[in-house]
C-alpha cells in the first residue's frame, strides 16, 4: 500500500503526507467538521500533546541559552547573537530548526513572525510513504526596550531561513499565525509516528493538529492516512472526502482517496480519481526515480542514469536521488561523476544513518584501487 502525506519544520515520505516546513495552505475555519474523529478505535496515546510544550526548552537547551547564546547576545545583540549561536559551526543539532529558533527567541523576549513560502514542491520518502515538504521561515523582531534609529527601514526584523541568502530574496512568502505553525508541528509528529508504525500516537497527533488549526488542510490528509493504515476505511473515506471538498485538485488527497476506494473494492470509483490524477500531474514525484530503479534492476545503467538525472533536475536537494545517480555512474565506470553525486547525497542527507552510509561509499570509490 502506498501513501502520500502532506507536511512541513525544516519543518522533512505511496501514502502521501505533508510535513513542516509546511504542507497545504491554512484556511479560516472556526472548528473541525463534525464526525471526523473516532477516538474509540484507538488506544490513548502515551505521549503528552500540548501546544504549550512546542516552544518549551529542554534542560540542554536552557543550558545552551544561558551560556553560548547569552554570550553571543551580549556581543552582537539579540537577533544576530541568536543566529550566530545557533547556526555557527558549533550549533546545536536540532530536529525542528524553525520551532526551536522561535523557542529561543521567545525566551529572549523577541517577537516572532512566521512566513510560509510559495515554492516548488519538495518530496521525500520513508519506505512506501511519500512526504511533501513545504517551507517556512521566521522573522525575529527587536525586543520592546531596544531603540531603532530614525530611518532604519525594516531594521526591526531579521529573517531566519535555512537556504542560501540569494534564494531567500527570491522567495515569495505570506505570513501565517502561530497556531498554524503548532498544527504543522503536530502534523509532523503524526507522520513520524505513522512511519514508525505507532498508529495510536499518529491518530492522537493528527487529531490534535486539526483541533489546533481546523483550517490547516494537511492534517486532514494525515488523519485519513492513519485511518487507512489502521484498517478503518469508512472513516478514511469520510475525512479525505471532506478535505477534497475544500481542495478538489489536491493530488495527495486524490491519491490517498483512490487507495481507500480501491481497498474497499470500488475499483471503478478509484479509477475515476486515478484518471483525474493523471490529468493534473502526468509525471508525479518519484515517477522518474522509480523508472530509474526499474532500469537498475534490469541492468540497463545508461537508462537508469537518464531517469535519475531527470528526477534530480526537478528535485535537486533530495539525497536519495543523488545516491542512485552515483550508483548508476559507478556501474557505467564514470567514477568522477559518481563521486560528485555521492558528495551531494552526503551534503543533503537528513539523518545520521544516511550520512554514514554515503560517507562510507564515498570513501570506497575514493580508494586507490578504484582510481
Amino acid at each position: 500500500m502506498r501513501a502520500c502525506l502532506g507536511f512541513d519544520v525544516k519543518m522533512r515520505a505511496a501514502l502521501l503526507l505533508s510535513m513542516l516546513l509546511a504542507g497545504c495552505a491554512s484556511q479560516q475555519l472556526a472548528r473541525p467538521p463534525e464526525g471526523l474523529f473516532s477516538d474509540q478505535l484507538f488506544a490513548a496515546s502515551t505521549q503528552r500533546i500540548r501546544a504549550d510544550d512546542v516552544f518549551a526548552l529542554s534542560p540542554e537547551m536552557t543550558q545552551y541559552l544561558a551560556t553560548d547564546i547569552a554570550s553571543q547576545v551580549r556581543l552582537r545583540g539579540p537577533q544576530q547573537g541568536l543566529y550566530d549561536a545557533l547556526y555557527s559551526k558549533r550549533q546545536l543539532q536540532l530536529d525542528y530548526d524553525s520551532i526551536m529558533t522561535a523557542a529561543f527567541a521567545k525566551q529572549l523576549g523577541m517577537p516572532v513572525r512566521y512566513q510560509s513560502a510559495y515554492s516548488d514542491e519538495s518530496w521525500g520518502r520513508d519506505n512506501d510513504t511519500y512526504f511533501f515538504i513545504g517551507h517556512i521561515n521566521l522573522s525575529l523582531g527587536r525586543r520592546s526596550q531596544e531603540h531603532v534609529a530614525f530611518g532604519e527601514r525594516d531594521a526591526d526584523h531579521m529573517t531566519i531561513d535555512f537556504i542560501p541568502p540569494l534564494e531567500i530574496r527570491a522567495l515569495r512568502t505570506y505570513e501565517i499565525p502561530e497556531q498554524t505553525v503548532v498544527a504543522m508541528y503536530f502534523n509532523n509528529k503524526a507522520a513520524e509516528a505513522l512511519t514508525a508504525g505507532r498508529l495510536d500516537d499518529a491518530y492522537a497527533w493528527a487529531r490534535a493538529a486539526i483541533v489546533q488549526d481546523p483550517g490547516f488542510g494537511s492534517s486532514y490528509n494525515t488523519l485519513g492516512v492513519v485511518y487507512l493504515r489502521h484498517g478503518n476505511l469508512p472513516q478514511a473515506e469520510k475525512v479525505l472526502s471532506v478535505a477534497l471538498e475544500r481542495e478538489p485538485n489536491n493530488t495527495r488527497l486524490l491519491s490517498n482517496l483512490a487507495a481507500v476506494l480501491s481497498a474497499e473494492g470500488r475499483v471503478s470509483d478509484a479509477a475515476v480519481l486515478t484518471r483525474k490524477l493523471e490529468q493534473i500531474d502526468p509525471n508525479p514525484p518519484f515517477s522518474f526515480f522509480n523508472r530509474g530503479l526499474k532500469a537498475m534492476r534490469e541492468h540497463d545503467y545508461a537508462e537508469a542514469r537518464d531517469w535519475f538525472i531527470r528526477e534530480v533536475n526537478r528535485q535537486p536537494y533530495y539525497h536519495e536521488f543523488h545516491f542512485w545517480l552515483a550508483s548508476a555512474y559507478v556501474q557505467l565506470g564514470e567514477l568522477d561523476k559518481a563521486r560528485r553525486e555521492l558528495s551531494l547525497a552526503l551534503e543533503y542527507s537528513t539523518t545520521r544513518s544516511d550520512h554514514d552510509i554515503y560517507a562510507a561509499k564515498l570513501d570506497r570509490i575514493r580508494s586507490p584501487q578504484l582510481q
